[in-house]
């Protein structure tokens, strides 16, 4: 179960991490093998599965996501707790809404993540 704790923790420096556009501190909330599944992948990367594996794809992607967007700023709305998981809940680019749920492995590194958006 996640702690209390480490879930506010994690909210508000993966929040912070993405608003310094710091992409080593925004990574080093992610294991080696991190798999990121998004509709932004397939619009960004290119890639027609929407799901990258491995921390260098996840890197190339971020990398050129935040030269796209160099105003980006997120805004935490919610938090919410599960079992070897979290789900957040915040506005994104451009105002849109997004959930993120991120699953953590015993290292308590993301392993997973799942990017979801409103509908524009």
């Amino acid at each position: 179960m996640i702690e209390k704790d480490f879930a506010e923790e994690f909210a508000r420096d993966w929040i912070e991490s993405w608003n310094s556009h710091d992409l080593d501190r925004i990574l080093s909330h992610y294991s080696d093998q991190f798999e990121m599944s998004s509709p932004k992948i397939i619009q960004i990367a290119g890639e027609p599965s929407g799901t990258l594996k491995g921390k260098e794809s996840v890197e190339n992607y971020w990398a050129k996501a935040l030269d796209l967007l160099p105003d980006l700023r997120f805004e935490l709305i919610a938090l919410m707790i599960g079992v070897n998981s979290l789900t957040l809940t915040y506005k994104g680019a451009r105002g849109q809404m997004a959930a993120e749920v991120f699953h953590f492995g015993p290292d308590h590194k993301v392993s997973k993540a799942y990017a979801h958006y409103s509908v524009e």
